[in-house]
């Protein structure tokens, strides 16, 4: 006609997407879709670029393109990777984790920090049963160092014994000589 879709869809008082074909997919789409499901379902870490080339190894003519098209109209997602579980070890080297089996068995205790309305930071000293989940004691002061460590430990071991292991992290007010002696 020689006239624009614009143009004559303002002229008839219509909107331009109901002039529009819609796209009808190929023959072959439905199989080659119950394909790539299969292959995301046996090979769950794989995205849609390493299942196109499955594909084309199993003998479809695909491309990337076309394959990632259907593989977000079908919602398929690689997973996230899980995080890996941070793990206390014995000392002998076996392989078997080591877990708080009743109280004063695993302690734990870590630095937070945080700031005050002024902006001046501050840190707690947090030490925890791991059995019970219980706060043991909370030291706050703007500066922490190992000798209050210490202070915290000894205070602990007087009110409740001394545990069968402690567990910290590497900072260095934790692995200073006094604090392992």
């Amino acid at each position: 006609m020689g006239v624009s879709e614009r143009r004559a869809c303002r002229v008839l008082g219509q909107h331009r997407s109901t002039q529009r074909q819609v796209p009808k997919g190929r023959d072959d789409e439905d199989q080659l879709v119950a394909d790539m499901i299969e292959l995301a379902r046996q090979y769950g870490r794989y995205g849609y670029r390493r299942i196109a080339a499955l594909l084309r190894e199993a003998g479809w003519q695909v491309n990337d393109k076309r394959v990632e098209r259907l593989w977000r109209r079908e919602g398929l997602k690689v997973p996230n990777k899980q995080p890996k579980k941070g793990r206390l070890w014995f000392n002998d080297g076996s392989c078997v984790r080591l877990r708080a089996s009743h109280p004063n068995h695993v302690w734990s205790y870590d630095f937070v920090h945080h700031r005050t309305d002024d902006g001046r930071v501050f840190r707690t000293l947090n030490l925890i049963d791991e059995f019970t989940r219980e706060c043991l004691s909370i030291r706050v002061k703007r500066k922490l160092n190992s000798i209050d460590v210490i202070d915290v430990l000894t205070d602990q071991f007087i009110l409740r014994g001394v545990p069968s292991y402690i567990r910290s992290d590497n900072g260095p007010e934790f692995i200073a000589e006094a604090v392992r002696n």
